[in-house]
């Protein structure tokens, strides 16, 4: 998923020098992924089996790598745009699949399990990063897809045997307090409210900055250090699911959560702030630490309050938000991208904000009643709701029993 979604993103000068597309073209297609990337997230909110398909799992990969290979195939810039919407559809799906299946397997397991897995967005993109600029001197645009496509071949070989999420047990055999509790009563539906009102920020701010930071680095240091920026960016992802999780010992999800959420918008606002290349690599790890780890906590924090289709829902906000993205910031470009960077760090600002209204009576253990939990902000005691409990010991990473 890695790979097939980010890869785009370090072709695109290549497609720009060497394949004749313009500016707003390269834009387009990035849109065309994002929409796709909703169309397969609101697919597995609308149609739930398919998130516990192996086969919707296994062909998805399969249509994956067919979409990386097509690019170089091909001049068309109408057909690009609909193997970068596939592209797009066949990621989300691959993700929430992984996901649910994670939050579902391993929820009895160290937190640092699902960690690094989820680190694998990270590993995809330092990967494709490090595969394109190889290719920049020694290939061209077409080598560097048709490379992408071997690396996700490889990838899918090993993901091939992945476990999608079980049938939920009927509601008969759960009892009627836990139906009660999987269906979401007033309370719950508030901090799920929260919690997505917080992702999708998240999506909308992540992405403009995902979409412009190189840019916005290359526009004033030379464009080795933006394209080492981008490498860098995914090194740091690889372990901060996992790092994120070890701190859930001590700390809640919310409190995890808004600490990331301020972290990454410092990161993000720091290139137009302090100019640099100190102040770029910064940048790129603050950024690169946080953006996954803010998934998997979301998504964690998600699962815990056993709302339903609570994956797929959040993951559709986050989709929505990176096609709002783009378009809230293409009117600062006309001025550089600087302040493109100071507007995505306001937007996730505001999805701290949220996020620490997550926090007032968030249930860090769910066998307390809706009802014990709507009396008031009742934190666990250190070492009972933070370190002890497996709410905490999981963040970001699984749903508890």
């Amino acid at each position: 998923m890695g790979v097939g979604r980010f890869v785009y993103t370090p072709i695109l000068p290549l497609m720009h020098a060497q394949a004749g597309l313009s500016a707003g073209a390269g834009a387009n297609l990035a849109t065309a992924n994002y929409v796709g990337y909703l169309v397969g997230a609101l697919a597995g909110t609308v149609v739930p089996r398919l998130v516990r398909s192996s086969v919707v799992l296994r062909g998805s990969l399969l249509a994956l790598v067919a979409s990386l290979a097509g690019m170089a195939l091909t001049q068309s810039t109408v057909v690009w745009l609909f193997l970068r919407l596939g592209a797009g559809a066949f990621s989300a799906m691959i993700f929430v699949i992984a996901a649910s299946s994670l939050l579902s397997h391993l929820r009895e397991h160290p937190a640092h399990l699902p960690g690094w897995a989820f680190g694998g967005v990270g590993a995809g993109i330092a990967l494709s990063g490090l595969l394109v600029l190889v290719l920049r001197t020694a290939g061209t645009w077409r080598s560097a897809w048709w490379a992408s496509a071997a690396l996700a071949v490889l990838l899918t070989l090993v993901a091939w045997g992945l476990r999608p999420e079980p049938e939920p047990e009927p509601a008969v055999r759960q009892g009627p307090a836990a139906s009660a509790r999987r269906a979401g009563g007033p309370q719950t539906r508030r901090w799920f409210n929260a919690l997505f009102a917080s992702y999708t920020l998240e999506g909308i701010g992540y992405i403009i900055a995902g979409t412009f930071l190189v840019a916005a680095i290359n526009q004033t240091l030379p464009g080795s250090i933006g394209s080492g920026a981008w490498v860098l960016v995914g090194l740091a992802a690889i372990p901060s699911s996992a790092l994120w999780a070890a701190l859930g010992r001590r700390w809640s999800r919310p409190d995890l959560l808004l600490a990331a959420l301020v972290v990454q918008a410092a990161g993000i606002a720091l290139p137009a702030l302090a100019g640099g290349v100190a102040a770029a690599l910064i940048s790129a790890v603050l950024f690169g630490a946080t953006f996954i780890g803010v998934s998997t906590l979301a998504l964690g924090a998600g699962a815990h309050l056993r709302f339903p289709r609570a994956v797929a829902l959040l993951t559709a906000g986050y989709s929505v938000g990176q096609i709002v993205g783009p378009m809230v910031a293409t009117p600062l470009l006309h001025h550089g991208y600087h302040q493109a960077l100071l507007l995505a760090a306001a937007v996730v600002l505001a999805a701290a904000l949220a996020a620490f209204l997550l926090r007032l009576g968030f249930p860090h253990t769910m066998s307390e009643t809706i009802t014990e939990r709507a009396g008031g902000d009742r934190r666990p005691t250190p070492g009972a709701g933070a370190a002890g409990s497996s709410s905490s010991r999981e963040a970001g990473a699984s749903a508890e029993a």
